[in-house]
């Protein structure tokens, strides 16, 4: 069966993020590990892991996936700011394996220099910066987290297939990541039509070799390739509840991967009505 939830909140402890998932009755969860848009860091207390991982395996929920901060620019051709966000893309791995994490979900970013822009994922910064953080040979790391690379709304070349996918799937080959998470709206957003077989053959036929383990399921408020990044409600965006419906009994790369929402949160009820459209569409 698949497993379905949203993006919670650690307000109150990580095992308040375990709590707040089972409570909308997900059976996977994710969440920032900190601030999403601080350089700052807090340890985490020997205390707050092990309620983390007792809560977890009382309620059974996973996998668990923490979504790297927002400030991480692994492709910037400024030095400084490469490094950093090394530095920070390593603490959110360390930060994963104290409290028994799965994954480690991050944006490849931009370089910052759009005259230059490379696609997706296909920048050499990008991927130095991703072996840097894993490691190498005998200096390897080795975090028991896997470190999973995202899509991001790209806008299409003009007049040209989007191929976004081609260069993020070389990228998780090359750098030695645990492999893919596929956002909808992203894709969408970067010109696939994931509500055609059409769309996700491409997909699948560009991401061929690379596992796919998790989706972030949202609707997209921009239209197709408009390299919009703005997530909507479930049926109520660009991609819709067929092409919603389409995308999620497809095959390969995406059968039975994991879904993560990351729907607007405007009120308490936003959450269990995504989640409820979700697993409507999956039928009985």
């Amino acid at each position: 069966m698949r497993k379905f939830g949203v993006h919670v909140s650690i307000e109150g402890g990580f095992s308040k993020a375990i709590e707040r998932a089972n409570a909308l009755g997900c059976t996977t969860l994710q969440f920032f590990s900190h601030s999403p848009r601080s350089w700052q860091l807090a340890d985490i207390q020997a205390e707050q892991a092990r309620l983390f991982r007792e809560e977890r395996e009382k309620l059974g929920l996973g996998p668990v996936f923490i979504h790297a901060c927002y400030l991480l620019t692994l492709s910037s051709e400024d030095t400084a700011l490469r490094e950093k966000s090394v530095w920070m893309l390593g603490e959110e791995m360390s930060r994963a394996d104290i409290i028994g994490a799965d994954y480690v979900v991050v944006h490849s970013g931009h370089s910052g220099n759009s005259e230059t822009e490379e696609e997706e994922g296909d920048s050499i910064l990008f991927i130095e910066s991703i072996k840097s953080v894993l490691g190498k040979g005998k200096k390897s790391k080795k975090f028991k987290a896997g470190l999973l690379l995202e899509n991001t709304a790209q806008a299409p070349p003009p007049g040209g297939p989007p191929s976004s996918m081609k260069a993020l799937s070389r990228a998780v080959l090359e750098s030695g990541a645990a492999g893919m998470c596929f956002d909808t709206c992203h894709g969408f957003a970067s010109g696939y039509d994931v509500r055609t077989a059409e769309g996700l053959k491409l997909i699948a036929h560009q991401t061929e070799g690379v596992k796919m383990h998790l989706i972030h399921l949202n609707d997209a408020k921009g239209p197709l390739g408009s390299g919009l990044d703005r997530h909507e409600h479930l049926g109520k965006g660009g991609i819709g509840l067929e092409g919603f419906r389409n995308f999620l009994g497809f095959g390969p790369p995406f059968k039975g991967v994991p879904v993560i929402m990351e729907t607007p949160k405007k009120d308490e009820g936003d959450d269990p009505m995504n989640l409820r459209t979700a697993k409507a569409l999956l039928g009985p």
